[in-house]
């Protein structure tokens, strides 16, 4: 049982290790390219190899309204849908690629 639990517990991080992305990342990918490697456009950034507490942070910041200005209003409006675990996912995900 015990080992059962830790493979349970491993899983995520081999499968994000292993480069599949989380399924809310279809969503970041219009916008920040597949993978976070090129922006659609020059103004928006690479989540490619970003921290990955900076990506969490700056989600929570869309998320709250605490980010003003360039493409902020969008970015709130994808941060308000993602539940924590989602942003830390989606984090981890860019963080290591």
């Amino acid at each position: 049982m015990k080992y059962l639990l830790a493979c349970a517990l491993l899983l995520p991080t081999f499968v994000f290790a292993a480069g599949t992305a989380p399924t809310k990342a279809v969503v970041c990918q219009a916008c920040h390219g597949e993978g976070g490697g090129k922006g659609m456009m020059a103004g928006y950034p690479m989540l490619k190899g970003q921290d990955e507490q900076y990506l969490v942070n700056a989600m929570n910041a869309y998320k709250n309204g605490g980010r003003k200005g360039g493409m902020a209003a969008v970015m709130a409006g994808q941060a308000m849908g993602l539940s924590d675990a989602e942003i830390k996912e989606l984090a981890a995900y860019y963080a290591g690629q």
